[in-house]
């Protein structure tokens, strides 16, 4: 794991944006296609404003939320409606989406359909990861259900979470897909997120799922 500090947030969106594109490009060099994965919420929205104007072929680049809320995608609370106003824009508007909803009452229903397009384009090439205070990343949640599956070596490609503190079921890769990237970022902002990332260093991916998924990943920090 390689920590990064930065003086503020502006700077390090700029800088995060400039080096996943630099990861996009060189992944592309030996690849036909290759998956970025991003999060949804307000943390990375500035990035997106940087990267979706990025020189290089989007159209050869699938974009996939490492969670979704199980909500259709023009609602206010779903993470693709981010993606598609904030990342798929501008120069990467030629990008292809992989969406994580499909619609059915339960993501269940679903999930084996929404597999099946992802298992071809994986692993990951570039992966950037969010942390919430208590330590949760995608929608690993410390106390959700199903966590255990969701960090096991032969969990599936996707796995349904209800976490006790959110409003509607979530879909989440598992932490194996996350850890299978080929590069990783992960950003925090602030005191609060940056004295969780250091308590979670001494604690099990069960009570801190962010520890899951830090092996060789370049953590971005500002206050």
């Amino acid at each position: 794991m390689n920590f990064i500090e930065y003086p503020d947030s502006d700077m390090m969106m700029i800088d995060l944006a400039n080096q996943i594109a630099g990861d996009l490009n060189a992944a592309l060099l030996h690849e036909e296609r290759v998956c970025l994965a991003v999060p949804g919420g307000t943390t990375p929205g500035p990035l997106f404003d940087v990267l979706c104007a990025a020189d290089l072929p989007w159209d050869r680049v699938d974009v996939m939320l490492t969670d979704e809320r199980w909500v259709p995608s023009d609602s206010d609370r779903s993470n693709t409606l981010l993606i598609r106003e904030r990342l798929l824009v501008n120069r990467a508007a030629a990008a292809r989406l992989l969406p994580l909803y499909k619609e059915a009452e339960q993501p269940e229903q679903v999930l084996d359909a929404l597999e099946e397009m992802i298992a071809p384009e994986l692993p990951i090439a570039v992966l950037l990861l969010g942390m919430g205070a208590d330590m949760h990343t995608a929608s690993l949640f410390p106390r959700a259900e199903k966590l255990a599956e969701g960090l096991a070596p032969d969990a599936p490609i996707l796995l349904p979470i209800a976490a006790t503190d959110t409003q509607e079921t979530r879909v989440s890769l598992s932490a194996r897909v996350l850890d299978g990237a080929l590069r990783k970022h992960i950003v925090i902002i602030g005191a609060e997120k940056r004295a969780a990332f250091e308590k979670a260093q001494g604690l099990d991916p069960i009570e801190a799922p962010i520890k899951a998924v830090l092996t060789g990943a370049d953590v971005h920090w500002a206050p």
